[in-house]
């Protein structure tokens, strides 16, 4: 079962979520989610199905079964995923906006990253 618990840890890590993240989406505590991650507690089924809907990995990954984590064989965007490309829009927006040679802020951000790199050189 430690095999399980660190798929469970690295799933929550790869997407740069807390444990009291994971704890809130499911609707139990963080303990709960220490306890499954140092295998010291098993999770229940529902738990596990929703790790594998939620990363979009199989259960046969999340048992150790295999180390291949796809899940479905369709094309399929996982929820965590859409969240953090959601939270990413803004980013986006402004990177392009920085990057448009008709914006007002791209000089200054080509002088800013200019002195920036020079330095970074000293």
């Amino acid at each position: 079962m430690a095999e399980l618990g660190g798929r469970l840890r690295s799933l929550r890590e790869g997407a740069k979520l807390l444990q009291k993240d994971i704890a809130a989406k499911i609707g139990t505590t963080q303990a709960s989610i220490n306890r499954y991650e140092s295998s010291s507690g098993t999770p229940p089924t529902d738990t596990l199905l929703w790790y594998a809907d939620y990363f979009d990995v199989s259960l046969d990954y999340i048992y150790g079964r295999t180390d291949d984590p796809r899940g479905k064989l369709y094309d399929y965007k996982p929820e965590v995923l859409r969240e953090i490309s959601e939270k990413n829009e803004e980013i986006r927006q402004f990177v392009a906006m920085c990057f448009d040679p008709n914006s007002s802020i791209n000089p200054r951000l080509k002088e800013m990253l200019t002195k920036m790199l020079t330095e970074g050189q000293k």
